[in-house]
């Protein structure tokens, strides 16, 4: 949680891989029968979270590719 708070380059850093290794551990849930129904049952009751981890790596996958894109258009050269 504090990670969240801070406002700095590595407390961000911090914070997505936090957000990453709980995205992995319900991965890695999903393929038990019995902590999928229990995962599924509480994932209703905190829909929010979800959606807001899925944001975050759906928005860092966005970025690389807007970062690893072929560019094209005019780039004017040194002044």
């Amino acid at each position: 949680m504090l990670s969240g708070i801070l406002n700095s380059d590595k407390a961000i850093n911090v914070n997505i891989a936090i957000m990453r290794a709980f995205v992995m551990i319900r991965q890695y849930a999903l393929t038990y029968k019995e902590l999928t129904d229990r995962l599924k049952e509480i994932e209703g009751k905190f829909e929010d979270v979800y959606e807001a981890i899925n944001y975050l790596l759906e928005k860092d996958k966005q970025q690389i590719e807007q970062k690893e894109r072929k560019r094209i258009g005019f780039y004017p050269g040194p002044s």
